[in-house]
């Protein structure tokens, strides 16, 4: 970018001489070819200045510090561009022109700007309204630029909309915001609108890399790269984290100061990470994890980069021109292809959802290290579970080929993944070119004197369940009796079969009882259940129902001529407990519900 021939940085601000300004404002853009990664607007504005269809107001939306305020300020340049032989709106602003600098400056007096979120109100939308009558004073338009636009209020908007729709011909509207959805549509249908994109990581590397040329400043490519990955598209927030990082590395920038300045891990540490992980390898995973907390890395961030590296590699998957991201790191290209190559897309999604469910429990965990050892732990256990599909496949192959007999390719069949091809640890059928789990672990071939001993098949029953009495039965034999105690307070039958189970709640029972209720029937009876929550009230619960069945027994008990007998001839006797030895039990009712005793009744 040249400073002396299109209005450089150096001649756009004032200020005491010798004081020194951040990068974002030394190289702020000053003309439309100064802009990066915002081609599609550039191109949109060329052909509707040079067709002479100029619009009335333009809506510029996008995060912080892509370009929208320049963009506006340079709008406002083209729009009152005159030179000694040009005079009309222009893109082309290589020669500067009469009002160029005062426009750039913020100081001209026919280009309004206003920020929104100090200016609310519909007092300051009339301001502008009784203005807008009045011509420019020496530009050819009187532009106003209205910042952070969603932050006006309801009436304000209002007030703006007629002067919006049919504005006076010598006045333009520029508006900015970051949340473009807070703007309504009545005003939005009156503006043209552009949406400036995020900037692309490899666009923000050729900046900084020229800004730092120009500084004279020495930085390393893999610096720039944590730079621009760190500012997610943001110009401005690239340049500033570049500021910092010269000053933090007093003027030169290396890749260790901006990790340590950012908190950041080493990405050819994080890929070891997620090595060991895939492994299954705990005991190493933890200790790396360690190793980059003792060296400043944050553990947030830490899991934050493993799954972005995850994500590169399910990327490189399929489409592996990914891997020319300017980006990356020689190590992220290469062991990521490699990755890609190995791991199924089964494992990677299900390592994907188990990081995004971790990041959020180590941020609000007031342990975090500890709370991403145990993300780490449940990652590395995951290593030896197969897919779904791939059990499936075992459980199949299990029951329809015997052991020892050929298969259809003429290999004789083995126990797991046995053989000369056999792995250190047993593990589940490969799919998709071999990604079998997510174990990487390397093959050892066994000795061909060892012949492993087939392992017998067993097959958990399945456990019938017919009724609520059932299910607590179960809960009292695996001795889970929280479980029991809630099931028979809160849970309605409404009606049950084989795998399902249809139930309502009481006021009181817990959210996650119908999950418990589910993966306890699952584990207990060796089938999956559907447990589902229905709309109509259902049966008593088991609690009710013993009560139901103590009182009327305890009545029954009284209605007994004996009993009464007894009663009456032994004054203050009470009934503390009805038993009836030996009765049959009837399937699907509940006759197996016991009668405790009673609290206050008369004890016999």
């Amino acid at each position: 970018m040249s400073e002396a021939g299109n209005l450089g940085p150096e001649s756009l601000e004032t200020g005491k001489a010798g004081a020194y300004r951040v990068l974002a404002r030394k190289y702020r853009p000053s003309n439309f070819s100064e802009l990066i990664g915002q081609e599609p607007m550039v191109r949109t504005l060329t052909n509707a200045f040079a067709t002479g269809r100029i619009a009335q107001a333009w809506m510029l939306t996008g995060v912080r510090g892509v370009g929208k305020t320049t963009t506006a300020r340079i709008l406002a340049r083209a729009l009152n561009y005159k030179t000694a032989t040009v005079d009309q709106p222009s893109v082309d602003l290589s020669i500067p022109g009469e009002h160029c600098q005062a426009i750039m400056e913020g100081r001209h007096v026919d280009v309004i700007e206003m920020d929104a979120a100090s200016h609310t109100g519909i007092d300051d939308i009339r301001d502008i309204i009784d203005r807008v009558r009045y011509a420019p004073v020496s530009a050819r338009y009187k532009v106003y630029i209205i910042d952070e636009v969603h932050m006006l209020s309801t009436q304000a908007f209002n007030g703006l909309l007629k002067t919006l729709e049919e504005p006076p011909p010598h006045v333009k509207f520029i508006f900015a915001t970051t949340e473009i959805r807070k703007v309504p549509i009545t005003v939005l249908s009156r503006c043209q609108r552009f949406d400036l994109r995020r900037i692309d990581a490899g666009a923000l590397v050729a900046h900084l890399s020229a800004i730092a040329a120009k500084e004279g400043i020495s930085v390393d490519d893999e610096a720039l790269a944590m730079i621009a990955r760190a500012a997610e598209g943001s110009a401005r927030d690239s340049l500033s984290i570049l500021d910092q990082a010269i000053a933090h590395g007093s003027g030169t920038v290396s890749a260790e100061a901006v990790r340590a300045m950012l908190g950041l891990a080493d990405r050819a540490r994080i890929i070891d990470l997620f090595e060991h992980v895939m492994k299954g390898d705990v005991a190493a995973a933890l200790a790396e994890f360690r190793a980059q907390y003792d060296t400043g890395a944050d553990p947030a961030a830490v899991l934050t980069d493993l799954a972005e590296f995850n994500h590169l590699v399910t990327r490189l998957r399929f489409v592996p021109a990914a891997a020319d991201d300017a980006s990356l790191s020689e190590d992220e290209r290469r062991r990521g292809a490699e990755f890609a190559s190995t791991l199924s897309v089964r494992v990677l999604s299900r390592t994907w959802q188990m990081l995004l469910k971790g990041i959020p429990e180590v941020q609000s965990s007031n342990r975090p290290v500890s709370a991403g050892e145990m993300v780490l732990i449940r990652l590395a256990h995951a290593a030896d579970l197969p897919t779904l599909d791939e059990a499936l496949k075992s459980l199949e192959g299990a029951a329809t080929v015997p052991n020892g007999a050929p298969r259809a390719n003429g290999a004789p069949a083995s126990p797991g993944n046995g053989g000369a091809g056999a792995v250190a640890q047993p593990r589940m059928p490969a799919s998709n070119g071999g990604a079998q789990t997510m174990r990487l672990v390397e093959a050892q071939p066994v000795p061909a004197a060892f012949v492993p001993a087939p392992e017998p098949v067993v097959e958990t029953p399945a456990v019938p369940v017919k009724s609520l009495a059932d299910i607590a039965a179960l809960a009292d034999a695996n001795r889970d009796i929280a479980f029991k105690v809630l099931l028979k307070r809160c849970v309605r039958l409404v009606r049950i079969e084989p795998g399902r189970i249809d139930v309502s709640l009481t006021a009181d029972a817990p959210k996650m009882l119908l999950n418990d209720l589910t993966s306890k029937l699952r584990a207990w009876t060796g089938r999956n259940w559907l447990v589902s929550l229905s709309k109509e009230e259902g049966g008593q619960t088991l609690a009710e129902m013993e009560t139901t069945k103590r009182e009327n027994a305890f009545s029954d008990a009284r209605s007994d001529p004996t009993v009464a007998a007894i009663l009456a001839r032994f004054p203050g006797a009470k009934i503390i407990d009805v038993r009836i030895p030996d009765v049959p039990e009837v399937e699907g009712t509940d006759a197996d519900l016991p009668v405790e005793p009673a609290a206050d009744d008369d004890e016999i």
